[in-house]
């Protein structure tokens, strides 16, 4: 018997109406407390500020230009980490690619010719700004992460670039690069990273990471465009709930589904689909490729990002279409499949191309059962489209953030599987050019629940602090 929230959630094919809505749910334009501007709509009672808006430039505590691309972002309390009683510190990705000066100090940079990391920032409860700094720089495409109980954010590099690894999407070289990537790095919310890569966990396309305490494991997703994407679990030699901090001594596996080698999760699932599952290990996880300093590498991008998923699929892993965020919530992992969800028929292999071109999946993973069920599949684009970051309440409620070409919308599934709308992203370029199409990124709430935290990415990043009456909604 599956218990805990897991229990609450049934797969539907379309949303339930939700029976004790009266129109409380309903969006309206609210102004931005910053300055007066609508950028978000929301529902009656809501309000918001921004912060950390980079069109125009943003100079840190530190003397660091704030980078843009403001992406996954963890919140913790502040109390006791020379914060001011009630504030907030938050952690947050910035997801620059292709080679260039590192932001912040070059000097502690993983990579000085890589342009992504983090930045920390403590904030009070209405979204004011008290100070921030670089935490970890020298990384590349940090995507998401996810919040480690013992004070720490693990941030994700979405990436295998390296002067190792040929030009990935963008055709841009890596011989500037100095580093590997594609890994994951730990960052202390007290404090800046090591910089040291926790190369056990793998080398992929990492998008986000979810914790469980109570096994010690963290469950890794994959984002990999073009290819399948795996679900992953990283056990580490000792448990970091009681070393308080993950080491790079452990076993990376992936998620197969007993008895149906090579399953294709990325088509159309039946209702209430339900799968016992296993975990294959992966030999190499963190491999290198032959090249020549200052010359291009032999090693394609899309062989590099596929080398370790590739192990798995050679022991029957399960194939996935775009996972990418995911949130720990009493013994149950879920995770989005952004791209889930399309036609049965559709072809997918180690190398395929267009398969999981659904409007998305959500997914849970009962650890102590060791059962994955569909939480919810979307029926088309005008439902949910894309389910990028997700986040839980306090509540239990998951919050959703869209990333499609449309409008973007944060949306809330309950736990019997309602979905609702809780804010639509109305931003305007300061020339006046429409946004609507910008990405919502890194929901987090404040440890006591009362304040939403999320980005809007673009070239431009923004971030806003979002409170109301979270109960009335059912959030």
């Amino acid at each position: 018997m599956i218990g805990g929230p897991f229990l609450g959630f049934v797969n539907r094919a379309a949303a339930e109406p939700v029976a004790d809505s009266g129109g409380f749910r309903e969006l309206r334009p609210v102004p931005d407390l910053r300055d007066g501007t609508v950028r978000l709509w929301l529902p009656e009672d809501f309000q918001y500020r921004s912060f950390h808006d980079t069109e125009v430039p943003v100079v840190l505590d530190d003397g660091t230009n704030l980078p843009g691309r403001h992406d996954g972002m963890g919140a913790f309390r502040g109390e006791g980490r020379h914060c001011r009683p009630g504030n907030y510190l938050l952690v947050r990705n910035h997801e620059l690619n292709n080679a260039g000066p590192a932001f912040g100090d070059a000097g502690k940079a993983y990579d000085p010719m890589a342009q992504g990391g983090t930045t920390t920032i403590e904030v009070t409860r209405f979204g004011e700004v008290v100070r921030a700094h670089t935490s970890l720089n020298g990384t590349q495409m940090n995507c998401s992460g996810g919040r480690m109980p013992w004070g720490s954010w693990i941030s994700c590099e979405e990436t295998v670039n390296g002067p190792d690894v040929g030009p990935d999407f963008t055709g841009a070289p890596n011989t500037a690069l100095t580093q590997r990537h594609g890994f994951v790095f730990e960052v202390p919310v007290d404090g800046e990273s090591d910089r040291e890569p926790l190369t056990s966990a793998g080398r992929f396309a990492h998008e986000s990471v979810a914790f469980d305490p109570d096994g010690g494991a963290l469950y890794l997703t994959e984002d990999n465009f073009g290819f399948p994407s795996g679900f992953y679990r990283y056990t580490p030699r000792r448990n970091p709930m009681r070393t308080g901090r993950m080491d790079n001594r452990g076993r990376l596996q992936m998620l197969a589904v007993k008895g149906r080698p090579n399953a294709n999760l990325a088509a159309a699932q039946p209702d209430r689909a339900s799968y016992r599952v296993q975990w294959v290990d992966i030999d190499d996880p963190a491999p290198s490729f032959p090249y020549t300093p200052g010359q291009p590498a032999p090693t394609t991008n899309d062989t590099a990002l596929t080398h370790v998923g590739r192990q798995g699929w050679a022991q029957g892993a399960a194939f996935f279409s775009r996972l990418e965020g995911s949130a720990y919530d009493d013994g149950t992992v879920y995770f989005t499949s952004t791209q889930g969800g399309g036609p049965a028929e559709t072809g997918i292999g180690p190398i395929a191309d267009g398969y999981g071109n659904g409007s998305g999946q959500i997914w849970a993973y009962h650890i102590r059962s060791n059962t994955l069920r569909l939480a919810y599949q979307s029926p088309g684009p005008d439902v949910l489209d894309f389910p990028d970051n997700v986040t839980t309440s306090p509540r239990g409620t998951l919050v959703v953030c869209e990333d499609n070409v449309n409008d973007n919308y944060i949306r809330g599934l309950s736990r019997r599987g309602q979905l609702f709308d809780i804010a639509l992203n109305r931003l305007n370029s300061n020339t006046g050019t429409p946004r609507f199409n910008d990405e919502f990124a890194g929901s987090t709430f404040s440890p006591d629940g009362h304040t939403l935290f999320v980005n809007i990415q673009a070239s431009r990043g923004m971030t806003f602090a979002i409170w109301g009456p979270w109960h009335r909604i059912g959030v």
